[in-house]
Formats: C-alpha cells, structure tokens, sequence
C-alpha cells in the first residue's frame, strides 16, 4: 500500500509539475498577452490621439474651406454683377455704334456728293479760269484799243487845235488884207 501511495504521489507530483509548467506557461503567455494589450492600448491611444489631431485639422481645413468658399462666392457675384453690367454696357454700346455706323454711312454718302460737287465745281472754275483769261486778253487788247485811241484823240485834238489856230491866222491875215485892200 505505501508503493501504491508512493505512485499517487509521484503521479500527483507530476501532475503538479505538469499544472506549475501549464501553469508557467500561462503566466508567460498572459504576460506576453498583457503586454501586447499593453502596446495595443497605447497604439489605440496614439492612434485616438492621431484621429483627433486629424480630426480638428479637418475642422480647421474644413472652416478655412468653407471661408475660402464664401469669399469665392461673393466675389463670383460680384463677377456676375460686372459681366451684367458689361453686357448691359455692351448691348448700349452696339445701340450707339449702330447709331455711328448709320451716321457715317449718310456721312460717307455726304462725302462722296461733295466730291463729286467738288469735280464739278472744279471743272466749272476751269472753264470759267479759262473764259476769263480769254477775257482778260481780250480786255488787254481793249485796253490797247483804248490807249491808241486815246493817241489819236490827243492827235486829233492837237491837230484841231492847230488849224484852229491856222484858222485865226488866216482869218487875221484875212482881215489884214481886206485891210489892205481898203487902203
């Protein structure tokens, strides 16, 4: 009976050996598992930690964005309110330039008459440039006509002027001789 004990307790001594190295074994693994829950833990931390970083420089990018996108706006309406203007601009300004274009056209129109009033004007100016320079010739030749007119006038009147006195004379010798005769 002792052997038979002696065997249960070697048998329990090996079980119990057998329950320290399981029970070693487990340690271990609990703390190898308690340290990778460990560094899991600070993991998840340093990854909270990331997220919430992440998550305020989103905010911030997001409210930078969101500014950025009113300024945009407002500066596309007031893009929107200059290009109506523009074109409301640009519609008056083809009103007027129709407005020119009519008017140079009847000026052109103008213009084209007055030249061709201008040619003919040009060559009326012409034959009257002409006919008074016959004319003028003409009255040169008259003015001539006039001079040598006036020559024989001034002849005339001296030779009239000479029997005249020729004519005194001889009435005076006249006299004379009657004169003379009577005596």
């Amino acid at each position: 009976r002792l052997t038979g004990q002696q065997q249960e307790l070697n048998n329990l001594i090996q079980r119990k050996n057998a329950v320290e190295e399981e029970n070693a074994c487990l340690k271990n693994e609990f703390s190898n598992l308690n340290q990778k829950f460990k560094d899991k833990r600070q993991e998840l931390k340093d990854t909270e930690e990331c997220a919430q970083k992440r998550e305020e420089e989103n905010r911030l990018v997001i409210k930078r964005l969101e500014e950025e996108n009113k300024r945009l706006n407002t500066c596309c309406a007031d893009l929107l309110n200059d290009l109506e203007k523009l074109r409301k601009q640009e519609a008056q300004w083809k009103t007027e330039k129709s407005g020119y274009d009519v008017r140079i056209k009847h000026l052109e129109t103008d213009l084209a008459e007055a030249r061709e009033q201008t040619k003919e004007l040009s060559s009326i100016c012409s034959n009257l440039s002409s006919q008074v320079a016959v004319k003028q010739e003409e009255l040169s030749q008259r003015d001539c006509d006039v001079i040598r007119a006036k020559k024989e006038l001034q002849e005339l009147q001296n030779l009239y002027k000479q029997n005249i006195e020729h004519t005194a004379q001889q009435a005076e010798l006249i006299k004379q001789l009657q004169a003379l005769n009577s005596d």
